[in-house]
């Protein structure tokens, strides 16, 4: 692998596995475990997605790691666990971790305006929809790198809506993997706002913008950064921008089309490197990879003795930062839910429609990947799948699953 494009660059996993132990001594049920894998093993017979893989962890070793069905519907090839999936925006988290890194480092505060960074968002406005017209009002106050993390901003996604600014997004080249980062934060600077920085919730290409903060505090591209500081020391090996041709054998593909809808399902190729490096989304990793980055989250920041950030800094990150004047839009922050500086957290024992511990903190990626961590049942969990449209259902399937699986 080299720090410049963080893809592997040799065929043969090099990742090094986290222990594993019987799930009864883990305080897992072998039975309910093996439940769960016949539930999705159903699932892939049912054609909801080609194949998935699954891995519980707790106690600092993995209790049950199981690899179902095929890589690709259209293929022979049985899912591993060694298939590498696109993971979308589980990329945030790292990103998030990234940033604060730096913050720890004292290249910046939360507060500090993003323009003070990247100068072209000094001239943002927001986009107030008025009789189908989009007035432009200026901002109440700066966007901080505080929003960014935990997306307050006012930035918002193309497709998380159909609003006048979203088709500003739509209509521009922000979903381009052919600009770069630099390019792509300055064409986020040029168009509105989808609300006043801080008045709500809005999933977005805030990590995206956190991606360039990255650079330009480093002096490097993303991806060295990423590398040098993150996946290297982790000895995440499998996890990059892409992955080179040798690898094309290990590849999850999704249906081509959705098993649910009928409609037409294209991912990025996971074999061509980008010109962007997505922040917000870009990353293609393997299940032990990330577990890797999951059990030292679970750590408290640290992995076979290396630090890669401080326990108190890692414990603020997934607190709740939305104060109740924050209107939450969408529905990725279920009830009794929050988030974090990076992660989704849970707030509540009850309200979710899912289980669950308060303090549990997570993410998922639009692929159909998803993982959590539970510092109550000091319990960590990666599914892995390339099933867009069903990712909702699995990542509650999923966990409920697991939870009921805990002696």
């Amino acid at each position: 692998m080299t720090a410049q494009s963080t893809a592997r660059q040799t065929s043969a996993p090099q990742t090094p596995p986290l222990p594993e132990a019987k799930p009864e001594s883990l305080g897992l049920s072998p039975s309910r475990l093996q439940r769960m894998s016949d539930v999705f093993r159903r699932e892939i017979d049912k054609g909801t997605m080609p194949g998935a893989t699954i891995m519980v962890a707790r106690g600092g070793q993995i209790g049950w790691f199981d690899a179902l069905g095929q890589q690709n519907a259209a293929g022979s090839a049985p899912m591993t666990r060694e298939t590498i999936f696109r993971i979308f925006s589980m990329t945030k988290p790292i990103v998030s971790i990234g940033v604060m890194m730096l913050f720890e480092e004292g290249y910046f505060l939360l507060d500090d305006p993003i323009a003070k960074f990247i100068p072209e968002f000094a001239d943002q406005k927001v986009g107030v929809e008025n009789n189908g017209q989009l007035d432009l009002v200026p901002l109440k106050r700066p966007i901080t790198i505080q929003d960014l993390l935990r997306h307050t901003s006012g930035i918002t996604y193309e497709h998380t809506g159909n609003g006048l600014v979203q088709k500003l997004y739509q209509q521009s080249r922000v979903r381009s993997r052919k600009i770069n980062n630099t390019e792509h934060a300055a064409l986020v600077a040029s168009m509105p706002l989808i609300c006043q920085p801080g008045s709500e919730w809005n999933y977005s290409r805030s990590t995206d913008i956190l991606g360039r903060l990255i650079e330009v505090v480093s002096g490097t591209s993303l991806g060295a950064f990423l590398t040098e500081r993150i996946l290297a020391p982790l000895r995440m090996s499998e996890t990059g921008f892409y992955t080179g041709d040798e690898n094309a054998h290990r590849l999850a593909e999704p249906a081509a089309t959705d098993p649910w809808t009928g409609d037409k399902v294209q991912l990025f190729n996971m074999l061509e490197k980008p010109v962007i490096e997505s922040g917000g989304g870009g990353l293609v990793s393997t299940t032990m990879d990330y577990a890797r980055f999951a059990q030292m989250l679970l750590n408290g920041g640290t992995l076979d003795g290396t630090r890669i950030v401080g326990r108190t800094t890692l414990q603020w990150m997934a607190s709740d930062h939305l104060d109740p004047t924050v209107k939450i839009q969408g529905t990725l922050t279920q009830p009794g839910h929050s988030f974090g500086l990076g992660f989704g957290v849970r707030t509540e024992v009850g309200i979710a429609p899912f289980s669950g511990s308060v303090g549990q903190f997570f993410w998922s990626g639009m692929g159909g990947t998803f993982f959590w961590i539970d510092p109550k049942e000091d319990l960590f969990a990666v599914f892995m799948s390339q099933a867009p449209g069903q990712r909702v259902y699995t990542r509650t399937l999923v966990r409920n699953l697991v939870y009921a699986a805990l002696e």
